[in-house]
Order: structure tokens, then sequence, then C-alpha cells
């Protein structure tokens, strides 16, 4: 069987309609979304960018488990104690909609993925921190802007 690339057309010979239910997606533990934060690179469809944090993921590992905690805190999210399933909390399902309608690319690990590409071109001094501070102060005013509108 050959492998099918995305945008390939095929020609179809048969189909059918099967009547069933969809069953809800698994929830995240507390195991699995950092495992998720970890291989957040796997969701970018731009190499260069993927390859930035295809190792890394978003965070470290320790920084992971903070963010966690730090969500569970500040009551985005409720960790049961018992199952470690991860639910996220009316403020936190508010915050997740007043993010992703005025400023979607925030949910998006690309963005991460391009500051840790804007990082480790200062790290090798391909560009100036300055530089960079700069652009990411530029993105950020810009954001908070349209936010405030």
């Amino acid at each position: 069987m050959k492998k099918l690339k995305k945008g390939q057309e095929i020609e179809i010979e048969n189909y059918e309609l099967k009547e069933a239910e969809t069953s809800p997606p698994t929830r995240y533990n507390s195991g699995t979304i950092i495992l998720a934060m970890e291989n957040a690179g796997k969701l970018i469809e731009e190499e260069e960018l993927r390859e930035q944090i295809k190792g890394a993921g978003i965070g470290t590992s320790a920084t992971r488990a903070e963010i966690m905690k730090k969500l569970e805190r500040i009551k985005y999210i409720k960790i049961n104690n018992k199952t470690q399933i991860v639910t996220p909390t009316d403020k936190g399902e508010m915050i997740y909609d007043i993010v992703r309608n005025s400023m979607p690319d925030m949910l998006n690990p690309k963005l991460t993925a391009s500051w840790e590409k804007g990082l480790d071109m200062v790290a090798k001094k391909d560009i100036k921190p300055e530089e960079f501070m700069t652009k990411l102060e530029n993105y950020i005013n810009l954001k908070f802007k349209k936010v405030m509108m």
C-alpha cells in the first residue's frame, strides 16, 4: 500500500455510511499533559521551527511541573488527587476563551518555537540580545493593545 501525503488526491472506488456515536477524547492527566508539552514540536508543520523545540518541547522538565502547579494554584485548572485528571475551572475556561479570541497564536507551540529560535540566535551571536528583546517587546505590546481595545 502506498503512503498518502497531505493534500494528495485519491480516487474513491466505494464508500458506505455507518451510524455511530463519537466518544469524547480521553482527558489529560498530570502525566499526559506534561508529555504533550514535551512533545509539542510534533504539532508544528514548519520543519525549521519544529526542530527548534523538538528535543526540548515547551519548557524544561522541571518547569513543566511548575507550570502545572501554578495553573492549579491560581485556580485555572483542578487536578483530581486520586486520578490526576486535569480539568479546567470556569476561570481557566474564561481565560482560554479570551486568549483564543484575542491572540490565538499564543496557544500555538509555533510561537514558543519562534521565541526559542530567537534565543538560539542570540546565543550563537547571530543577532544582538537587544534586537531580540525589541522584537519580543513589540510583539507583546501589539498583543496587549489588541486586548485592551
